[in-house]
């Protein structure tokens, strides 16, 4: 039955011809002047970009369309308050409003974050105490005052209050006036293409090394050094018992392949000098 409706509600997105920056700011400018017939136009022109949104939280057990809906009145909000002035497409200020609502939708609807029932339920206590002791005493409430409203003691407060959260669209702003997002402070550590070559080239050599050493000192430190790309590395004892010897044996080899390396790398730096 959703997917019927869904696809009658695609055919009737399809219908609506997307804009071009000129027409966006003439669109804002009837709205701002009380044009009611402009804004309407201004929605269902982007009507495409809330189902795009929307894909984002389908994976959520909730109603797809209902998603879509909810982003529907995020950008009727952004419609409403469009100024030409901005001097931004319609799409990437409406894109904020459309995810805003949606998150807050699926928030209400379906945790994120699973928590424990009873410390879910202790949270909105907590939030209901915040709230009326903030309006009687005009000021944020100590741990200890919630802790007295609710008759519970102040730790389990204090643990409560390390479960909750707040959810964030990493295509959020930050602050005012930045047109930065959060998931541009998100550090990119992939390896740069240069970065990655020598990344190669290094791992080559360090191979091309190992294999000049006596077979049991390769095997000890491809264990013990992971080079095989296992969990995590072999203690000595786990890689004594793999190769039949004492965890001191390992020992002794481990060292020995090192100082080989050790010497080979400096006798390679000493030739390319």
């Amino acid at each position: 039955m959703e997917k019927e409706l869904f696809n009658s509600y695609i055919n009737q997105v399809k219908s609506y011809p997307l804009l071009t920056a000129e027409e966006e700011i003439e669109l804002a400018k009837r709205s701002e002047s009380g044009d009611k017939n402009a804004e309407k136009k201004l929605v269902q022109s982007n009507l495409r970009l809330v189902i795009s949104a929307a894909k984002k939280y389908n994976s959520f057990k909730i109603s797809f369309m209902d998603l879509i809906q909810e982003g529907n009145i995020g950008l009727i909000t952004a419609a409403s308050r469009y100024r030409a002035s901005f001097n931004t497409r319609f799409s990437t200020y409406a894109y904020l409003w459309i995810t805003q609502a949606i998150l807050r939708y699926v928030r209400n609807k379906h945790n994120i974050i699973t928590i424990p029932y009873r410390k879910e339920a202790l949270l909105r206590r907590i939030k209901n105490a915040r709230e009326v002791l903030l309006e009687k005493n005009c000021r944020e409430p100590y741990v200890e005052e919630m802790a007295t409203y609710l008759g519970v003691m102040p730790d389990e407060i204090n643990e409560a209050l390390t479960y909750s959260y707040t959810v964030s669209s990493l295509d959020c702003p930050v602050g005012d006036s930045s047109a930065a997002t959060i998931s541009d402070l998100i550090p990119d550590e992939t390896l740069t293409p240069e970065e990655y070559v020598l990344a190669e080239e290094s791992r080559k050599e360090v191979a091309n090394l190992l294999n000049e050493l006596p077979h049991m000192e390769k095997e000890v430190l491809y264990y013990r050094y992971n080079f095989n790309y296992d969990e995590k590395n072999k203690t000595l004892r786990q890689v004594g018992e793999m190769l039949g010897v004492s965890s001191e044996t390992v020992r002794q080899m481990e060292i020995r392949a090192i100082l080989r390396l050790r010497a080979a790398i400096k006798q390679k730096k000493n030739a390319t000098a």
